[in-house]
């Protein structure tokens, strides 16, 4: 077999091309917020991605792959991905684009912080150190100095984004310890199908409106908004969003199975400018001080994590995980 350093330039491409479909998932998504309900969102881009991911399957063992000894596995890994990623769709519904991505990326610190009681590593004062200095930046970005009446956005939703990295570190190393034997398709069909239970469950009970109506906040009425036909100019996005949420799910387990987690991860942090400019140029958002002063920390440590496992010689894993699809 290959090892992993000699297939690290596939990998590296297959982690570029996914966090690129992620962006371009996000600024849709936030696009739409205004005029759709999220689980309509989520229901209409998990069917087109779960069709696309068959056609994935087909080359990768058909059918068949879709069997699987760890059922339960597959059913937490779902509702932790499920969670995580409405979580962050609520908060950037209101919240500016590269605030949101900033706070998510947090997840790397949470993945060093909890892996000392779930997984029993030892983690040195340098990368502990580096931890705090991530946290600090994450603070920043909640202005804890100002008064709730003074915010744009309350803080509920500030901590939405890191509610979202901490259910999706969770999940990370959940698959860690307990291992994923499935190939890259079957894993996205697996999580496209969670979506489309939760999005149907949503639909059942508030797919009419009628919670909407009591709230004003607009995380609230993105989630509980009525069903609405799409126009017909939408619906180009939301089959593109279901091809580009096969195509996220595909590249990224792809990624992780080329090459060991210390090598690609880093190059998700491209993500961070590219919200940066997606909020600039489409909703004219430009990041406070605070935002800017979080993203330098939060990415530093992120950063200065990943290459410390790595100069270490630890393997994360080669097991894929689960982004926000």
């Amino acid at each position: 077999m290959t090892s992993a350093s000699n297939r690290a330039g596939p990998a590296i491409a297959f982690v570029l091309v996914g966090v690129l479909c992620i962006s371009l998932n996000d600024m849709l998504i936030k696009q739409l917020s205004s005029g759709y309900p999220l689980h309509q969102i989520v229901f209409f881009r998990s069917f087109v991605a779960i069709m696309a991911s068959l056609v994935f399957l087909r080359f990768e063992g058909g059918l068949a792959a879709l069997r699987t000894d760890q059922p339960m596995l597959h059913a937490m890994r779902g509702i932790l991905v499920v969670i995580s990623n409405m979580s962050y769709f609520l908060a950037l519904a209101v919240m500016p684009l590269a605030d949101a991505t900033a706070l998510f990326f947090a997840a790397p610190l949470f993945i060093t912080l909890l892996s000392i009681p779930i997984l029993g590593e030892k983690v040195g004062p340098l990368r502990m150190g580096a931890v705090i200095v991530g946290f600090i930046g994450v603070v920043i970005m909640q202005r804890p100095w100002e008064s709730s009446a003074s915010l744009d956005i309350s803080r509920i939703v500030l901590m939405l984004p890191v509610l979202a990295a901490l259910t999706y570190a969770l999940n990370q190393l959940m698959t860690r310890k307990l291992g994923v034997k499935a190939p890259a398709s079957a894993l996205a069909i697996y999580i496209q199908g969670s979506f489309i239970l939760v999005s149907v469950c949503f639909f059942l009970v508030a797919g009419d409106g009628r919670f909407a109506a009591h709230t004003t906040n607009g995380s609230l009425q993105f989630l509980l908004r009525a069903w609405v036909w799409p126009a017909p100019e939408d619906w180009k996005v939301l089959i593109g969003m279901g091809v580009n949420g096969a195509l996220i799910g595909y590249c990224l387990s792809q990624a992780y199975r080329l090459a060991d987690a210390a090598t690609v991860a880093p190059f998700e942090y491209i993500g961070l400018p590219m919200a940066v400019l997606w909020g600039l140029f489409i909703f004219g958002d430009l990041p406070t001080w605070e935002i800017w002063a979080g993203i330098v920390l939060i990415l530093s440590s992120g950063l200065f994590v990943f290459f410390r496992e790595r100069t270490k010689a630890r393997r994360v894993t080669q097991r894929p995980v689960a982004r926000r699809h």
